[in-house]
């Protein structure tokens, strides 16, 4: 009878067939063609132009770095001064009489305490920031006012429109609102707007031209909340009040004069002008703060000289009469 049984196993029988070659070989092949072509374009620049970052914008030029105040600097520092024509265009176009004052109620009094004394600082991005670069450059190049101080007084009334109350509503004391915290509710017309901070500079914004775009356009003009038409009128009214390119003690008073005339508008002004005054010796820096050997600089300088006569006049409101 004939064997079917296979042939007996040789040494290699368990081993597997090894796999086929082919598959690395042409994968290797495809690698290799990509990063050939990867390479080729890195030096014909075709990668680099499609990977490279856009540039970001810029703040505007620093006209001159203000130097550090001295005391006896604020011997000529007025609380009256020129007024900007409300029917005029642009700069130049002032006529002497009172100034405007802001008048903050108790309540915003309370508030603006809190900030200057125990504020929690706002990490602002940098993107944020861009567009509001062109926005200072134009109410600058119209009103002739320094930019760095239009800007701190944007820190330091909405920490650069991030304040909750920047784009819809007013505030806790319910009178100010915006990018740069107006008044609404004083004037004559008190509860309306009618000749309130706002009113007297709501239509600053046609002396300049507009950016193409920018973030919380609002759909009409005036708006308080709109960042443009806010920080215009912001400008025409530091313009209005006696600021202008100089970080000196007109700018203090204009800066005082947009808080209000008391012992807390004392520190506001201080505060405001050591920002800017910074930014021109420092370099513009979104999220520093002030520093405060600087503003005690602005305050001997501009602020004390203003203090003393509205704590003389505050001591003499409340010193009991003889025989009470």
């Amino acid at each position: 009878m004939t064997s079917s049984a296979a042939p007996p196993a040789g040494p290699d029988a368990q081993v597997p067939s090894p796999p086929s070659e082919r598959g690395p070989w042409l994968l290797a092949l495809v690698l290799g063609a990509l990063g050939v072509g990867a390479l080729l374009a890195v030096l014909t620049g075709m990668l680099g132009s499609r990977t490279q970052a856009v540039p970001t914008a810029a703040p505007p030029p620093v006209l001159v770095a203000a130097a550090t105040p001295t005391p006896g600097a604020g011997a000529q520092t007025a609380t009256a001064g020129p007024v900007a024509s409300t029917s005029g265009t642009g700069r130049g176009r002032r006529s002497h009489g009172a100034v405007i004052v802001a008048q903050p109620s108790s309540a915003q009094q309370r508030l603006a305490v809190r900030r200057l004394t125990g504020q929690t600082e706002t990490e602002i991005p940098a993107r944020w920031m861009e567009g509001f670069y062109p926005i200072y450059a134009t109410a600058q190049r119209t009103f002739g006012v320094n930019w760095l101080l239009i800007a701190s007084i944007h820190k330091q009334e909405s920490a650069f429109s991030t304040d909750p109350t920047t784009y819809h509503g007013l505030n806790f004391a319910g009178c100010c609102g915006g990018p740069m915290q107006f008044n609404v509710m004083n004037g004559s017309g008190r509860g309306t707007g009618s000749g309130s901070t706002w009113d007297l500079v709501s239509s600053s914004y046609i002396y300049g031209r507009r950016p193409a775009s920018y973030d919380h356009m609002a759909a009409k003009h005036p708006s308080i909340y709109d960042d443009f038409d806010a920080i215009m009128a912001a400008a025409h009214l530091l313009s209005a009040d006696g600021a202008e390119y100089a970080l000196d003690g007109a700018a203090w008073a204009a800066a005082y004069d947009y808080y209000g005339h008391d012992a807390t508008g004392v520190s506001y002004a201080d505060q405001v002008l050591a920002r800017a005054i910074g930014w021109s010796q420092h370099g513009f820096c979104i999220n520093c703060g002030v520093n405060q050997a600087l503003a005690a600089a602005v305050h001997a300088a501009y602020g004390a000289p203003v203090l003393a006569p509205l704590s003389t006049a505050t001591t003499a409101r409340v010193k009991p009469k003889p025989g009470r």
